[in-house]
This record gives structure tokens, C-alpha cells and sequence, in this order.
């Protein structure tokens, strides 16, 4: 559930709620506009001009004024291009309503313009009583479910609530006032409930089901397009049936298909025996009735087996199974399947393998597009390969083509013969509107036809659109055959061809727009079309009776599952819209960000179709542009190496190997390789990239230097720090950036000695090469001298400070921004040696500076100022510095918000200084800031090892929380685990456990093990780190990364505390299924082998490291090369086990082995190079010993 707020600065904001506790909220329910704010203009940041946004507004006034801080509208907060969250929207509407705290009716047609409109009832009881809002279908659910409803007029004036009002309420509804005061539905028969939707209407007809589900409490698929009387039939049927087992098929059963009997039943004979997963294929001729046959068993498997799961995955390329799958997993909620990075298909497949799944039936229609699609690319997955493997479980594929179904269920194959005359007759009987009184005529059709089903369900359609006999169509149809229609080569194809275009022709006379719309759809993808494709406002009532047309020739089928068509089309017939449509595609394909990601993955298929068709030459803009579209969402969704690559051969085709645009794409892809660790891929293509420009655009143009830099990069994560420095130069500026930026790397991590050797390198280079005053030299003696702070050399620190202020002043100016952060670090460097007087001098000027140059509010002139009043409150002057602290808390809530973490800096400052004069009251000691600037005093007192003072304030907190929150609150529980965090780190572990026990066993019971503080809590205390893996399981998963991750690091701590066993068994289970999830060649999972393999030398079991050893090398030198790190690193365990041994030659040869190749990629005085060859040199001595 999606909420919106707004925030201090006044702009909305949308936090998704769904898997977490939802706070309180109040929720809107009206009649839909024209011109809504919608959920696109949500996640794009615009539509504050529309209409609709003034509901927007009045909502958040509204719970302002009550108090309230988030708001629910349905215009906003639903991703209707998300099918499965648009499902569940509608079958949690009404526990939404019903969980409101406040449910606000917005009456757009009733206007009021008197200040107390409740004493002027008269004024506008009329416009009440006639007002839209009682005459919508979805408005009955948001009148009932709400404990709290208030009504507003146009204006936003409170018209009353549903108690005041509930005597017209009554009259205008008929609804009895026990209902509408809030007793249970169950008290009312279904007729009962059936009668209060009379009078009402809704746009879409099925809607007239869909909003009494939770009327009813019910669940059920919404299908767009099956009608009104389905939909009550289906509602009824939910309300007769507990069973709540997934029946996720897009299509209503065929209630005219005919014949068959014998396939059936020979289908259900064959699925759930075994001791294995099922796997069946039905196979037969293009047109025969595949996808009727497998529609039929669905429906009854379902009936035969009311607990089985279905599940029906139209195949067209791997990116509709992509899809599909991806469905299915957020259907069932499988953990996980909302995480960016996981693989979508492999969790299915895991979670339909397991016992508690229960019994299933996947079927995947069509499946020789897929496996067409695998053959061609080394990249794409055969469907076999992603198949769940459990004895409760039955698979059925459809496909045309021998070789796929002997590939997919060889022994297992149920061929699909022509239909036989009398079971054709019967077909042709039951799809025509008319009685057939041409019985020699049907036969001689029929035989025209071959039987095949869907020829005859389009000759069908054709007869009853044209009202013509069966013999005029079969005259029709003898003209037609004279024609050749390329290129087809089969009987069946030719025949579906031929009745295919003999209603398409009769479409382009009598309905134009429809034969636009077929020609517009044979571009795309034929699965899943989007009405909203099709339908334009301006043509929405022509272009719904165009699609009528369709449907009613059987070119169309809806998807009653959603608001889009499947297509049947004939393959390889109709091209000549691929420009109109990608034009199309452009307009209404999203700006790449996370927030259209519904939109864009539903409308990525037909992108991609559209893209493999090949148009002329002058198209390529637009063709381009859709494509880096495509390439851009294929990249947010972590499928890396299908956006680049997709865009990098079609700018080498359309633009040539050295267009500047063809270079960019290839040095993205590089990239992309080094994100994923192939550095051998990214090497050789940052090289083709760096020659290719240096050629093209010169030595010295700045995309040159960019791919020198890049490559120099590649070389870095490799540890091949010679490679990096000899692609520029060691004087090179970018050498010499590379370097500063590995050395500030080094100071944040408290490196400080190597900082400093590559400081120092750098100031020597620098000065050489580009000067004493140069920028880059200044800035390099700036962070030397930093570094020498940080080590306390105040002297080294102070010298080289003073060079770099007089040089800036020289150079640059007194008031340029460089000069002033000089002269402000060299104050700092003044205050740490007690020397307050020329700080303060030092800073004054800054802060004058700043304030002439920037301005009095701006951010660098507010950090001067508290600079200085830092300074103050350090020498005792409380007065000075508390001034100066007001203006800057003063400003910086001004400027930029009570919340912006420097306007609470400020506020800390500023306790801290009333504190020092004993004051303790800013905003009042019970305020909640009050005490959130204490804790943070505290917790900074405690970073500096100021125990005493730290313990002292969060006792004082604690006590203060305690009385105003109470023991249970988040707050108080949260203080206390800092104090006993404070205790640990003091080693008074006694009094650490029994807080830490106490904010367990509270977190534990109010908030629940899945919390995040109550996670935090556990962490803290070894002896309850199992129950975090426990919890993870539960919550996430035995198999999610972060529950694997956990167990990893548990089974660490086991093996550093000696306790062997244990490791070993988180170990191996760890092992066990990242090879599972991840595979067995995936970086973390040989990772986890090496780990096992340390756990078994630690305990002497030399046999069982050296095989895991063994097998972690070899992998490592073919996914990472010989030369990678990780793989040195793996050669060293080995040798190390084989020395523990006694096999020193052995180890020796692999220790020199990795000496030479460090030496050779890391240089001689690398650290790894030096370990090495320590190693080398502590076998050696225990050989002699030997």
C-alpha cells in the first residue's frame, strides 16, 4: 500500500508501505475527473497543474488539521500498468477503506459558499441528495467500510459525517442504518446486499462484480472484458468457494469447444505420477487447436483438483517469460521477488520444487519460441533450465515443432491429429450465429478447410460478421486460393492464410480503423497489447467498436485477466506499420526511472519486436532514440549486459565501428563488464575504445583521456598498479589525480602512511611538472597536511597549511573560496593546539569573507560561523557562543528546514553549549528534539571516548523517556541500546547484558522479531545471533542473500571461537544453496567453498581442504583469470595446506607461481607482493629445519 505525505517543504512524497507496519492514515474517496493527478505524474514529479491535484492538496490540509500523517487516493497511489499490484488493489480496497482513520467524501458537485454550512443545510441539501457520488458502483464499499466518513463540499467546506447525515444518507440508498452504523455485512443476505447496488453504474462494466468484492469478502481475479454477466457468475462462484489456491490463467474457458475426448484424457492420465515432476507436450500442426486443448485441461485440473495451483505462461521470446515468471512470483509473494537483482525465474522455480508449494501445474504455450530463441544466443536459457522439479508437479508445453518437443518431453509427447469430420462439424455448428441449413455445403467447407480449428473459427467469424451463406464463402475462399501468398510453405499455414485474409480484405472496407489497428499490432508483440496502445481519447468510443471488429473476426482475443489483446497473427504477412508504430512506441514508452517501471516492463516486448524489424534508413532517429529507451530500463532492471550490447550493435550497423556514438556505447559496455567483475572483457574493450579515439579524435581529446583513464582504472582493480601508471605516464595529470584520489581513498579509511607516501609522491611530481603555484599542487599540500593532522603532527600539519594560504592569496585571491577553506583549516589546526587566539583571528576573517562574498544565509558563510562560536565555547565564552549559535540554528531552519541534519548539528551545538553553562532547557526537557539532541551529544561524547559524560546524559534521557514515552516506546528502547552498546565498549559486559536482555524481551513484544530495531538489538548480543538467523528465515527465506550472508558471518564467528562443528554446518549449508541460487561458478559461492575449506585445515582435515581448495582455483582461473587477486589469494590457501602437509615442493611451486605473477601485476613493493614472498621465505626456513 502506497502512502502519501507532504514534507516540511511542502512536497508530496509517496512511501510504499508494503512490507511494512502502515502508519496511520486517512483516505479519499470522490468521483473520477477528466484531468487526475495520476500515479505517472507521481513518480515523474509532474501534474501539479492538472485539475485533479487541487484533491491532492484538499487531502493534505485536511489531515494536517487532524492530525494526521499520510493520505490514500486511488488516482495516485495504484501502478495500474502493474497488473498483479492493480489485482490486489481491488481486492484490498475495502480493508483499506476500512482501516482508515479517517475516510474524506469529496463531492465535486456540491458547492457551498457559507462559512457555517451546517446551520445552511437548506442551501445545499439538494445538490446532497443528487449528487454523483451516490450513483457510482465503487463509492458503496467506500460508504460502508469506513468507521469515520466526512463530507466536503466542492469548496472543502465540512458538509457533516456519516452520523449527522445518516437520515439522508438512508433515504438517498436505502441502505439500512444498522449497516450504515457499522454492523457486520454477514448480518444482511446476499440479496439484501445485491439490492444496494441498484441505481448504481460504473465505467467498466465488470466493475459492477468487481466493487462488491469486499461487500462480500471475497477474492478474485479481475478480467476486463468478459462482461457483466460473467463477472457476477465468477463473483457468485468466489462467494460458494473457500478454495484460494492460484488460478492464474489470462483466458475464460472456451464454453464452445467441442471434441478432443480422447487427448484429454490421455493428457490427465499422464500428469502427477511418478516420483518427479510431469512434463507433457502437445504437439501438432499451426492452427489445430493447441493453446483450445491446453485452455480445456486447465480448467479441468482445476475442477478435478480443487488444491492445485495453476499457472499459464504464454511464451513468445525470453522476454515474455522473463515477464510471466516475474508475475507469477509476486503472485505468490515468493521473498524476494521485489529485489532488483535476484534472479526472477530461479525463485520460481525454488519455490514451486518445495514440499510446502503443493501440488501444481505450469503450461507454456508456444513453447518453440523460447526454445528457438535459446538455440540462437549462448545467453538465453532453454525453458528446461528453469524448470521446478517436484513429485507434485506437472508441466505442459504446446508447440509446433517436432524437434522442441522432443527436446522438452521426448517419451511424453501427445500429438494433436486433424480433427475429425464430425467433431469439425460440431465446431462449425457452435461458433456460427445462424443455423446451419447447408449441410452438403458445411461438408464440402470443411474439407476445403482440412479441419483445421482455427480456420474454421475465422471462416466462422466471417460468415456471421457478413450475415452471407456458407457457399458464398466458399466461393470466397476458392478465389482467394488462386492467390499466392508468400512466404508459406505449409498446407495448414497456407489454408489459415487464406480465411486470415479474406476477412482482413473485408476489415479494410467496411472498418479502416480496425485494419490500422491489426496492421498497427502485427508490428508488436502479439501477447499482452494494451488497449491504451490502441486507444486514443479523441477515438476511444470508434476505436472500442474497432476492436470489437477484430474480436468478432477472431483476429482478437481479450485478455480478460487485463485491459489488452492477444493478437493472432500470421507470421512473416504484415511489416509495413513498423514506422507508424515505433513512432507510437516513442510517444508513449516512459522516461527510464524506477517509478514507470510497471509501464515500461509491460510495454518492453513490443519494443523489442518493433526493433527487430528492419525499416529504411531515414527512420533511424526515431528508431534510436526508442531503443536507448529500451536499453536504459533493460539497465534499471540489472540486465546489464542485454542494454548494452542492444545498443552497441545498432549503432555499429547504423553508424560505423568509429563513430564517436558507437565508442560511447562500447565504452558503457565495458563498463558493465567491471561492475560484474570480467575484467579481461572491460580490458579488451577499454583498449579498442582508447585506439579507436585516439585515432579518430586525437591523443589529447578529452574522450581519449577519458578512455586512458578508464583503462588506467581496469588495471587499478586488478592490482596491476604498473599497467595504471604506464598508460598515462607517472607525470601525467591524470596520473597524478589517480593517484591523489587513491590516497584520500587511503585517508578514509585511517591509512594514514600510505596516504601520506602517496601524498608526498604526488607534491614532488607536481611540483616538477606543473609548479609551485598550480591548483593541483596546492590541493595536494592541502591534503598532506591533512594527513598529517589526522596522525597529530600539528607542526608538519601547520608549516604546509600557511604555504598553501600565502600561495591561494597569491594566486587566487583573498576572498576566493579556496583561500578562505585554507585559512579555516589552518584555524583548525591553531584551536587543536590550544593556540585559541589566532584561531579566532583566523576565523573572524573567514567568516567576513564568506559573508561579503556569499552572503549571510549561504551554507559556507553558516559553517564559519559555527566554526567561530566552536571556538568561543571552547575558551568559556557561553555568551559569544551561544549568539552566534542562534543566528546559525536561526538561519539554518530558515534556509533549510528543522530537519536538514545541519540545522540539528546546530541544535546539538547549541545544548551542548547551554549544557556546559548548566541549562538544560532549549525547547523544554521533555520535548522530543530536547532529547534527541542529548542522545546525539551523548553518542558523540561516545565516539570520542568520553564515557563518563556520555553515560551521564543517557542515563538522563532514559529516565526522561521512560517518563514521558513509557518503557515500550521506540524511542526509550533505542537510548537504552545505546547505553548498554556504551557499557560493551567499555568491557562492563555485566550491565550491557541486562539491558540489552530487557530491550530484547520489549522489542521483541511490541514490535515483533521482524522489526528492524528489535534486529538491530539481537545483533548486539552474541548468544542471541541465532535468533537473526532465524528470524531471516522466516522473513526472507532460507535462500534470500541477505539470510545466506547472516549464516556466512555466523558460521565465521563459530570458526574464529574455535567452534568448529558449527561452522562447519552453517558452512556447508551456505555452500549448499548459494550454489543453488547463485551457481556454482557465482563469486560468492566460491567464496563460501574457500571458507569451508579454512574450516576443515583449521581442524587438520588436510584431505577435504585441499579438494575444496582445488576446486575453488580452477573455477576462479576460468571466471576470473589467472592473474585476478581472488585467484592469487586461492593459490596461497592451497600452498598453505599443502605446507601444513609437510609437501613443501608443492607449496613451493605455487607460492613462486603467485610471486612472479604478483610481482608482474602488483610491482615489487605492493603489500600482497611482500606477503608472498614472506610466505615463500617461511617455508624455506621450515624446510631447512626439516
Amino acid at each position: 500500500m502506497r502512502l502519501l505525505r507532504f514534507d516540511s517543504s511542502r512536497g508530496l512524497t509517496s512511501t510504499d508501505f508494503s512490507r511494512k507496519k502502515t502508519p496511520p492514515y486517512a483516505i479519499l474517496s470522490h468521483t473520477w475527473g477528466d484531468n487526475e493527478f495520476l500515479f505517472e505524474d507521481m513518480a515523474n514529479n509532474t501534474g501539479s497543474s492538472k485539475a485533479g491535484y487541487q484533491k491532492i492538496m484538499f487531502c493534505g490540509e485536511q489531515v494536517a488539521r487532524d492530525d494526521i500523517q499520510y493520505f490514500w487516493i486511488d488516482t495516485c497511489c495504484i501502478d495500474k500498468w502493474n497488473l498483479r499490484e492493480l489485482s490486489n488493489a481491488i481486492n484490498s480496497m475495502f480493508q483499506w477503506y476500512k482501516n482508515a482513520e479517517k475516510c474524506y467524501v469529496f463531492l465535486s458537485d456540491v458547492s457551498t459558499h457559507m462559512t457555517d454550512v451546517q446551520l445552511h443545510q437548506s442551501t445545499w441539501e439538494a445538490s446532497f441528495r443528487e449528487c454523483k457520488w451516490f450513483t457510482r458502483g465503487w463509492t458503496l464499499q467506500e460508504l460502508l467500510a469506513p468507521a469515520s466518513i466526512d463530507f466536503y463540499s466542492s469548496e472543502g467546506q465540512r458538509l457533516g459525517d456519516k452520523d449527522t447525515l445518516e437520515q439522508q444518507i438512508h433515504e438517498i440508498t436505502r441502505i439500512p442504518i444498522t449497516a450504515l452504523r457499522g454492523n457486520a455485512l454477514e448480518e444482511f443476505s446476499d440479496s439484501e446486499r445485491m439490492e444496494w447496488m441498484v441505481g448504481r453504474q460504473t465505467t467498466q462494466e465488470e466493475d459492477m462484480a468487481y466493487s462488491l468484492i469486499g461487500i462480500f469478502r471475497v477474492s478474485m481475479e479481475f478480467r476486463y472484458g468478459e462482461g457483466k454477466e460473467r463477472s457476477l457468475k465468477r463473483l457468485q462462484e468466489e462467494k460458494q468457494k473457500a478454495n484460494t489456491t492460484p488460478f492464474i490463467v489470462p483466458f475464460n474457458r472456451n464454453d464452445r469447444f467441442v471434441g478432443r475426448e480422447s487427448q484429454l484424457t490421455k493428457l490427465e492420465g499422464k500428469l502427477f505420477v511418478g516420483a518427479s515432476t510431469t512434463k507433457v507436450v502437445i504437439e501438432g500442426l499451426v492452427g489445430i487447436g493447441k493453446t483450445q486443448l491446453a485452455l480445456e485441461l486447465a480448467y479441468r485440473i482445476r475442477q478435478r483438483f480443487k488444491n492445485c495451483s495453476v499457472f499459464w505462461i504464454s511464451v513468445n521470446d525470453t522476454e515474455s517469460l522473463y515477464q510471466a515468471f516475474a508475475q507469477i512470483a509476486q503472485q505468490l509473494k515468493i521473498p524476494g521477488w521485489d529485489d532488483e537483482k535476484a534472479d526472477i525465474k530461479k525463485l520460481v522455480q525454488l519455490h514451486l520444487s518445495k514440499e510446502s508449494a503443493g501440488q501444481w501445474l505450469l503450461i507454456f504455450d508456444n513453447a518453440e519460441e523460447a526454445e528457438s530463441e535459446s538455440a540462437g544466443s549462448s545467453k538465453a536459457a532453454s525453458l528446461s533450465e528453469c524448470l521446478p522439479s517436484s513429485a507434485q508437479g506437472a508441466v505442459v508445453f504446446t508447440t509446433a515443432d517436432r524437434t522442441t518437443a522432443a527436446k522438452l518431453a521426448s517419451h511424453n509427447i501427445v500429438e494433436l491429429p486433424k480433427m475429425e469430420q464430425d467433431m469439425a462439424q460440431k465446431m462449425l455448428e457452435t461458433h456460427l450465429v445462424y443455423s446451419m441449413n447447408e449441410q452438403e455445403q458445411a461438408d464440402l467447407l470443411l474439407k476445403e478447410l482440412a479441419y483445421l480449428p482455427l480456420a474454421i473459427v475465422q471462416a466462422a467469424a466471417y460468415v456471421n460478421v457478413n450475415k452471407i451463406s456458407l457457399q458464398e464463402y466458399q466461393s470466397l475462399l476458392a478465389e482467394k486460393k488462386k492467390e499466392a501468398v508468400e512466404p508459406i510453405d505449409k498446407k495448414s499455414a497456407s489454408l489459415i492464410a487464406t480465411t486470415w485474409l479474406i476477412s482482413f480484405e473485408q476489415i479494410c472496407r467496411h472498418d479502416t480503423l480496425a485494419a490500422d489497428y491489426l496492421l498497427f499490432m502485427a508490428c508488436i508483440d502479439r501477447n499482452d497489447v494494451p488497449l491504451s496502445l490502441l486507444l486514443a481519447d479523441s477515438l476511444r468510443e470508434k476505436g472500442a467498436r474497432a476492436v470489437g471488429t477484430l474480436e468478432a473476426y477472431s483476429f482478437v482475443t481479450k485478455r480478460t485477466a487485463q485491459s489488452a489483446l492477444n493478437l493472432h497473427r500470421l507470421k512473416g504477412l504484415l511489416s509495413q506499420q513498423t514506422q507508424v508504430v515505433i513512432r507510437c512506441l516513442l510517444k508513449i514508452f516512459p522516461v527510464p526511472n524506477y517509478g514507470s517501471r510497471s509501464k515500461w516492463r509491460r510495454l518492453l516486448p513490443h519494443a523489442k519486436f518493433a526493433l527487430s524489424s528492419v525499416i529504411p534508413e531515414q527512420e533511424n532517429i526515431a528508431r534510436t532514440s526508442l531503443l536507448w529507451k529500451c536499453a536504459m530500463t533493460l539497465h534499471i532492471d540489472g540486465r546489464f549486459n542485454e542494454a548494452e550490447v542492444q545498443v552497441l550493435e545498432r549503432r555499429k550497423t547504423v553508424l560505423g565501428e568509429e563513430h564517436p556514438d558507437t565508442l560511447n556505447g562500447m565504452a558503457n559496455l565495458a563498463s558493465t563488464y567491471g561492475n560484474q567483475g570480467r575484467w579481461k572483457e572491460d580490458e579488451d574493450l577499454e583498449v579498442q575504445v582508447m585506439e579507436r579515439r585516439k585515432r579518430v579524435l586525437g591523443e589529447e581529446h578529452p574522450d581519449t583521456l577519458t578512455s586512458m583513464a578508464n583503462l588506467a582504472l581496469v588495471y587499478k582493480n586488478q592490482g596491476r598498479w604498473k599497467e595504471a601508471h604506464d598508460v598515462f605516464g607517472e607525470e601525467h595529470r591524470s596520473t597524478l589525480v589517480s593517484m591523489a584520489n587513491l590516497a584520500s581513498s587511503y585517508r578514509e579509511q585511517r591509512r594514514w602512511k600510505e596516504a601520506e607516501e602517496l601524498e608526498v609522491q604526488v607534491i614532488k611530481t607536481s611540483l616538477r611538472v606543473l609548479g609551485e603555484e598550480h591548483p593541483d599542487t596546492l590541493n595536494g599540500m592541502a591534503n598532506l597536511a591533512s594527513t598529517y593532522g589526522n596522525q597529530g603532527r600539528l607542526k608538519d600539519a601547520e608549516e604546509l597549511e600557511v604555504q598553501v594560504m600565502e600561495r591561494r592569496k597569491r594566486v587566487m585571491g583573498e576572498e576566493h573560496p579556496e583561500t578562505l577553506t585554507s585559512m579555516a583549516n589552518l584555524a583548525s589546526t591553531y584551536e587543536c593546539q590550544g593556540r585559541w587566539k589566532e584561531a579566532e583571528d583566523l576565523e573572524v576573517q573567514v567568516m567576513e569573507r564568506k559573508k561579503r562574498a556569499m552572503g549571510e544565509e549561504h551554507p559556507n558563510t553558516l559553517t564559519s560561523m559555527a566554526s567561530l562560536a566552536s571556538a568561543y565555547r571552547y575558551q568559556g565564552r557561553w555568551k559569544e557562543a551561544e549568539e552566534l549559535e542562534m543566528q546559525v540554528l536561526e538561519r539554518r531552519k530558515m534556509v533549510m528546514g528543522e530537519e536538514h541534519p545541519y540545522t540539528l548539528t546546530s541544535m546539538t551545538n547549541l545544548a551542548s553549549t547551554y549544557r556546559d553553562q548548566g541549562r538544560t532547557r532549549v525547547l523544554g526537557e521533555e520535548h522530543p528534539s530536547t532529547l534527541a539532541i542529548m542522545a546525539n551529544l551523548a553518542s558523540s561524547y561516545r565516539e570520542q571516548g568520553r564515557w563518563k559524560e556520555a553515560e551521564e546524559i543517557f542515563v538522563q534521557v532514559i529516565k526522561t523517556s521512560l517518563r514521558v514515552f513509557g518503557e515500550e516506546h521506540p524511542s526509550t528502547l533505542a537510548i537504552m541500546a545505546n547505553l548498554a552498546s556504551l557499557y560493551r565498549e567499555q568491557g562492563r559486559w555485566k550491565e550491557a547484558e541486562e539491558i540489552l536482555v530487557q530491550v530484547i524481551k520489549t522489542s521483541l513484544r511490541v514490535l515483533g522479531k521482524g522489526h528492524p530495531s528489535t534486529m538491530i538489538c539481537m545483533k548486539k548480543a552474541e548468544d542471541l545471533f541465532v535468533q537473526v538467523i532465524k528470524t531471516s528465515l522466516r522473513v526472507l527465506g532460507e535462500e534470500h542473500p541477505s539470510t545466506l550472508t547472516s549464516m556466512a558471518k555466523l558460521a565465521s564467528t563459530y570458526r574464529d571461537q574455535g567452534r568448529w562443528k558449527q561452522a562447519e554446518d552453517l558452512g556447508v549449508q551456505v555452500l549448499e544453496r548459494r550454489k543453488t541460487v547463485l551457481g556454482e561458478e557465482h563469486p560468492d559461492t566460491l567464496t563460501s567453498m574457500a571458507n569451508l575449506a579454512s574450516t576443515y585445515r583449521d581442524q587438520g582435515r588436510w584431505k577435504e581442504a585441499e579438494d575444496l581448495e582445488v576446486q575453488v582455483l580452477e573455477r576462479r582461473k576460468t571466471v576470473l583469470g589467472e592473474e585476478h587477486p581472488s585467484t592469487l589469494a586461492s593459490m596461497v590457501n592451497l600452498a598453505s595446506t599443502y605446507r601444513e602437509q609437510g609437501r613443501w615442493k608443492e607449496a613451493e611451486d605455487l607460492e613462486l607461481h603467485v610471486l612472479e605473477r604478483r610481482k608482474t601485476v602488483m610491482g615489487e613493493e605492493h603489500p600482497s607482493m611482500l606477503a608472498s614472498m614472506a610466505n615463500l621465505a617461511c617455508k624455506s626456513s621450515k624446510g631447512e629445519r626439516g
